[in-house]
């Protein structure tokens, strides 16, 4: 997996955790995993099609997801509910969308896939041919978990 993949979501999620959210976001660390396995308690997948084919994993905490949501809407927010799964869908779909036109300026045309929210730990989300890459991401206000699986098309 290429450089200028990673790069490109990790860009997108600084700029829509800071626009969206005025929080800064830093990497914690890397890792390669054999599968895409949610790591926290709500998940967001998008499909990537085009020049590039695979699968991305956005995975929070509850309480990570319930201050977003907070953050968002300026209510307050005490239990996941379709409003909430539905606010973090579109957050992930905006880093997707975001990524994407990063990917543009490298000459790759690609599409993301309605996102699809997963409510609870599931033990494995896809088993894949190649390795993935989860980035650890952290704020002010919880960690999170990027699974990256691209390649090109």
């Amino acid at each position: 997996m290429k450089a200028e993949y990673i790069n490109s979501f990790y860009i997108a999620t600084q700029d829509v955790f800071n626009l969206m959210f005025d929080l800064d976001v830093k990497k914690n660390g890397l890792k390669v995993a054999e599968d895409m396995i949610p790591t926290k308690d709500l998940s967001v997948l998008l499909g990537v099609t085009g020049d590039l084919k695979g699968t991305i994993l956005f995975s929070f905490s509850n309480n990570m997801t319930l201050n977003m949501v907070e953050i968002m809407s300026g209510m307050k927010m005490d239990k996941i509910d379709t409003f909430v799964s539905s606010a973090l869908g579109e957050v992930a779909n905006i880093i997707g969308g975001n990524a994407l036109t990063n990917l543009a300026a490298n000459d790759y045309v690609c599409d993301i896939t309605p996102p699809q929210v997963f409510v609870g730990q599931h033990k494995t989300v896809a088993s894949l041919e190649e390795k993935t890459l989860i980035i650890n991401l952290g704020t002010n206000i919880g960690d999170f978990d990027i699974n990256i699986f691209l390649s090109e098309n």
